[in-house]
């Protein structure tokens, strides 16, 4: 699985943190979950904590989505 890209976050002067995707605004913290995003983010690879934080990551089952018979008629 190839790893997301596009992920920026802004901290801003009053504490909130707003992630963006792509320059679109996908999410914003603030408070406690503000910090604790920032001590992930500072932890680990950015745009992996992004995405998990902000709900855009691959579950693992779009492979086998293509195989479900709904989906069939779709790729032959």
């Amino acid at each position: 699985m190839p790893a997301p890209h596009g992920f920026a976050h802004e901290r801003r002067a009053d504490g909130t943190v707003t992630i963006t995707h792509h320059g679109r605004a996908a999410t914003t913290l603030r408070g406690p979950r503000a910090e604790k995003f920032l001590a992930e983010v500072a932890a680990g690879d950015p745009q992996l904590v992004m995405a998990r934080w902000t709900g855009a990551y691959k579950f693992g089952n779009e492979r086998r989505a293509g195989e479900h018979p709904r989906n069939r008629s779709r790729r032959d």
